[in-house]
């Protein structure tokens, strides 16, 4: 056993374990306690897992005197064999902010003044019930989270789909992983993660596409390193405008320009086709698609992605060759490719090359599309992003009348004549008036939406009714009429599943602050505040605790892709997650999806049946009938067309939004933390070395960026960053957790920049290709950027002091495994 004391703000990856190509990764158990808290001090672990970010990892909670003292890893969990993150490792101090909110909040006079629960959920309740009888279910609707539990996304999905009968229902997974799930039902038919995690223990070459992961999924690229680290290392293709630390361990490193993700994705496939990378056989026994992909990729030749992306001919055919002669090949994807022009289009081109290789279903060979979120696979699977629970299809009659049978409704009170509504199209019909009342939970669209400035008018609004359920006074919740206060992780019992189908069960550890309540328990007092019942009168929600809800869900999914059934509460505690499908055929969960060529595609069984790439006009049931009669995958090829919006002389920078590894979201939480919050304070935005040479730039320097939408300004940040783009952190909203200021006045804010726009297939916005300008407000005063060095953010300069952690940011690792006491 070798235990470690580890600054993990200084050191995000920690130490590590080498491992070799099919060998199991070792264990390392990570904790961190409250200052003067011992191992020996804590009173109980109760068993959850991480919901700051996608990647699901095993966590025990330490309770001392019923408070949550600290975290350590699960060593016995599949996701993160005992390891812990930094956001997992300190993120949980702000459950006990005191800023919480402790009672519910209802706007008087113009001002947000404390009331009791009763007459809270009466004005929410009262007004659903007038604006049901005065304009009709359309006028209701729902934007929700990638945060909340199985049990509250089925319920939502239940109360707005089969109650209310609105179509108008999304959640913020629609900024972060909608593209992830057209993608997979463009290609397979449906949603649901071909891979596993454990892909990479077996994977010879790892391509990563516009993914981070060392910032987004910091435990998966700890297992990365890992392999790195050991015998036979996996070679490492990287596409991403940045020197991120993904590309400074990379084989070959693609820093395309931006919008232009489809065009480089074309000229590797022609690369795999010229050189007969292609598995044949595989192709014409389970594939439909491949004369059109080659039709489509013909003229997109090397050198001519070369000059479309602005990256050299040579690392394109070098990555196309590690691709072609992989044995066993891993592609992982996310808002590099999400959140830019033709997403969809860019991100089914990474499941084509996997079609085309054959590399699906078998140890080390899988895609997986992630997800920004750590519970947006269960918005998808629960029917409370748009979708019908369970991957039932919106346009197939049986699907509905099944999933009417289920809920004991009429069929036509699910809404299922058009496709759901996205989120955007959601904020077009509040701002014409046409939805009237907004049930907005645990996400903050005033940070986190494009173009700011518009959606502050949107959501203020006199006419709206806004309601917003949060833990703490957000920015949009100070534009509510109603705030309900939640409990969240720790302080409530349910189940969410990672973005590889590891399904974990999360415990109750101690009470919520004051008088908030669970999500689940406020969705159930809305329900029977409203009365809604089944066609034979009896309560539409049947359920009143978790355990019950999950069970409800369970048989929502049995006999469909997402399958539960074999799992329960008790099958979850005091071990592993489980990846569905989970049945009596597969007891113990299922690792990859699509072994043997098998797909959930059939036009009977499939959850889409997809949409043009360049249109979005969806596919109808007759034409998918003609292309894929037998269920099998489809090679869609995409055609590249240029971004929207392109530099100009006024604004000659393209901008690029993203993530950063110590923050969360709009730092709802991760901005509570101190150890977090020390690590990076305040925006930055970064820029190139040659851009700065040519402006006069120097690190520190005070800058402002500005588009046709607005302005910010924030410190310059000198990175590794490609010419003629700029990067700001989305994480930075208006309030400060320490000082307040006015809307619009601090300027920090990167979706203040951003436009309306989004991809015609999964309706994602665009965040990544913004024309924008950048000009010198203040000269440095020696003073660098707080942009941390760890990241993607990391430097030119080298005399640029280097992040460390506070006092308190130490963390054990015991690479024994035991979580033996310290």
């Amino acid at each position: 056993m070798v235990v470690r004391r580890v600054d993990r703000v200084a050191e995000p990856w920690g130490s590590r374990t080498p491992y070799g190509p099919g060998e199991d990764w070792p264990v390392r158990v990570d904790t961190h306690l409250a200052d003067g808290i011992a191992p020996e001090d804590v009173d109980r672990w109760v068993q959850s897992a991480s919901i700051l970010h996608s990647n699901g990892d095993g966590i025990d909670i330490a309770v001392k005197d019923d408070r949550i003292v600290g975290v350590r890893g699960r060593a016995v969990d599949r996701v993160n064999r005992g390891r812990l993150d930094p956001k997992d490792l300190y993120g949980w101090q702000a459950n006990g902010s005191p800023d919480r909110l402790t009672r519910p909040l209802v706007r008087r006079d113009g001002r947000l003044v404390e009331t009791d629960w009763d007459t809270a959920m009466g004005a929410v309740a009262g007004r659903t019930r007038e604006l049901l009888e005065e304009r009709g279910p359309s006028s209701i609707g729902f934007y929700t989270t990638g945060q909340l539990f199985i049990e509250e996304y089925y319920t939502l999905g239940l109360i707005a789909h089969g109650g209310i009968g609105t179509n108008h229902v999304d959640g913020n997974t629609r900024l972060c992983t909608a593209t992830a799930a057209a993608a997979l039902k463009e290609s397979f038919g449906c949603d649901g993660q071909p891979g596993s995690y454990a892909d990479l223990d077996h994977a010879d070459t790892i391509c990563l596409y516009g993914h981070n992961m060392a910032e987004t999924q910091t435990v998966l690229w700890t297992r990365v390193l890992d392999r790195l680290a050991g015998p036979n290392p996996p070679r490492i293709v990287c596409v991403d405008p940045r020197r991120t630390p993904v590309a400074r361990h990379a084989t070959v490193h693609l820093a395309p320009r931006p919008g232009t993700n489809v065009m480089l994705m074309n000229a590797l496939l022609r690369e795999l086709l010229v050189n007969d990378w292609v598995d044949h056989a595989y192709v014409d026994a389970h594939a439909v698609g491949f004369p059109e992909l080659r039709k489509m990729v013909d003229d997109c030749t090397i050198e001519r992605a070369a000059e479309v992306c602005d990256v050299p001919a040579g690392d394109l055919r070098e990555a196309a060759r590690l691709i072609g002669t992989a044995e066993r090949l891993v592609s992982s994807v996310l808002q590099g490719f999400y959140q830019s022009h033709q997403a969809t289009a860019a991100a089914v081109q990474v499941n084509n090359v996997h079609i085309v290789r054959g590399m699906l279903g078998r140890p080390g060979c899988g895609v997986l599309q992630m997800n920004g979120q750590p519970t947006a696979e269960n918005t998808r699977e629960c029917g409370a992003d748009g979708d019908l629970p369970a991957f039932r299809n919106w346009s197939n009659d049986a699907h509905v009348e099944d999933l009417a049978r289920i809920w004991n409704i009429d069929p036509m009170r699910i809404p299922h004549y058009t496709a759901p509504t996205h989120a955007m199209q959601m904020m077009r019909y509040v701002e014409d008036g046409s939805i009237r009342f907004l049930y907005v939970t645990a996400t903050n669209p005033v940070v986190s939406m494009p173009e700011l400035r518009r959606m502050r008018s949107i959501l203020s609004q006199d006419r709206l009714f806004l309601v917003v359920q949060d833990l703490f006074l957000t920015e949009t919740a100070r534009l509510a009429d109603v705030v309900l206060p939640a409990a969240t992780w720790g302080e409530k019992t349910g189940t969410f599943t990672n973005a590889d189908r590891t399904v974990h069960l999360s415990e109750r550890a101690v009470d919520p602050p004051g008088q908030a309540r669970s999500d689940l328990d406020i969705l159930l007092d809305y329900a029977s505040r409203l009365d809604l019942r089944d066609k034979d009168g009896a309560p539409l929600v049947k359920w009143s605790t978790p355990e019950e809800a999950f069970e409800a869900w369970k048989e929502c999914s049995r006999g469909r892709p997402c399958n539960y059934t074999g799992i329960t509460y008790d099958r979850l505690r005091g071990g592993s997650g489980i990846q569905w499908p989970c049945t009596d055929e597969h007891p113990d969960g299922t690792e990859r999806l699509y072994a043997g060529g098998r797909f959930w595609s059939r036009p009977d069984y499939c959850e889409s049946y997809g949409r043009d790439l360049v249109t979005g006009a969806p596919v109808s049931p007759v034409e998918y009938r003609a292309l894929n009669p037998d269920g099998k995958a489809v090679i869609k090829a995409g055609e590249y067309l240029p971004p929207h919006e392109l530099p100009t002389e006024e604004h000659p920078f393209q901008l690029i939004t993203g993530r950063t590894l110590y923050h969360f979201h709009t730092r709802t939480k991760t901005g509570r933390a101190p150890e977090l919050r020390a690590a990076a304070p305040e925006v930055w935005v970064e820029a190139s070395a040659a851009d700065a040479e040519r402006h006069g730039w120097s690190e520190g320097d005070l800058l402002r960026i500005t588009t046709p939408r607005g302005e910010v300004t924030a410190r310059l940040r000198v990175s590794g960053i490609r010419r003629g783009v700029l990067f700001l952190p989305f994480h930075y909203g208006y309030w400060d957790t320490e000082a307040e200021h006015e809307p619009g006045t601090v300027g920090r804010a990167a979706n203040e920049l951003t436009p309306t726009d989004w991809d015609p297939a999964s309706k994602q916005p665009i965040f990544k290709t913004a024309a924008a300008a950048a000009t010198r407000v203040r000269a440095t005063d020696g003073t660098p950027s707080s942009a941390p060095t760890t990241t993607g953010s990391r430097p030119v300069d080298a005399g640029v002091p280097a992040t460390r952690g506070i006092a308190t940011a130490l963390v054990h690792e015991d690479s024994g495994g035991t979580g033996a006491r310290l």
